[in-house]
């Protein structure tokens, strides 16, 4: 029996992409915290830090066999942490942005002419936001709210089980809500 704790980082990738899921499980108690001190720090907000510790990790278990890595595993997940907070930190910006362009309309009243123009680049970042879901995650996300499937369809057409599927879909609308706030998100719903 393998002592998973004994083992090196570069061991467990190893075992990792040739899907073992214990040594995934020892990652996962390895590094989690660790991570998530790391996002807290740069975010503050201790739920969109758990999603993006999350998120990292559904991403790695689901790329498991492509996993490819040039530094340390620790490096890696630092990376990837750093990269979805750079990202988080960015889309708030153009979100805050639109809300702030939707405030200033609201308040004068005035015709807003540009609409289609805004709601065409809004629809562009959004499909771009959908478009960096895992792999698996965005097409269980588009068959849902794009081909209107029902959970039963998505799972007879990808081969997963029902709770993968729901799991899938509560996670993908859990990481766009992060990403565009409350207000953007109900606009998503309502045109998506």
């Amino acid at each position: 029996m393998i002592n998973y704790s004994m083992l090196s980082d570069d061991e467990l990738a190893r075992l990792l992409q040739l899907g073992d899921r214990e040594a995934y499980t020892e990652i996962y108690h390895r590094y989690k915290r660790q991570l998530y001190l790391f996002a807290f720090k740069r975010l503050g907000d201790r739920e969109e830090v758990k999603d993006i510790v999350h998120e990292i990790f559904l991403s790695l278990w689901i790329n498991h066999e492509s996993l490819s890595l040039k530094y340390s595993l620790s490096t890696y997940l630092h990376s990837a942490v750093r990269n979805k907070i750079l990202d988080i930190l960015s889309r708030k910006k153009v979100s805050a942005k639109y809300v702030e362009t939707f405030e200033s309309f609201k308040e004068t009243n005035e015709d807003f002419t540009d609409y289609p123009v805004r709601y065409k680049e809004m629809s562009e970042i959004i499909e771009k936001e959908i478009d960096a879901l895992p792999p698996k995650m965005r097409m269980v996300f588009n068959l849902s709210r794009k081909h209107y499937y029902t959970r039963k369809q998505i799972a007879e057409e990808l081969g997963l089980s029902e709770e993968t599927v729901k799991s899938h879909i509560q996670h993908a609308l859990k990481i766009l809500k992060a990403k565009f706030g409350p207000m953007l998100f109900l606009i998503f719903l309502t045109h998506f």
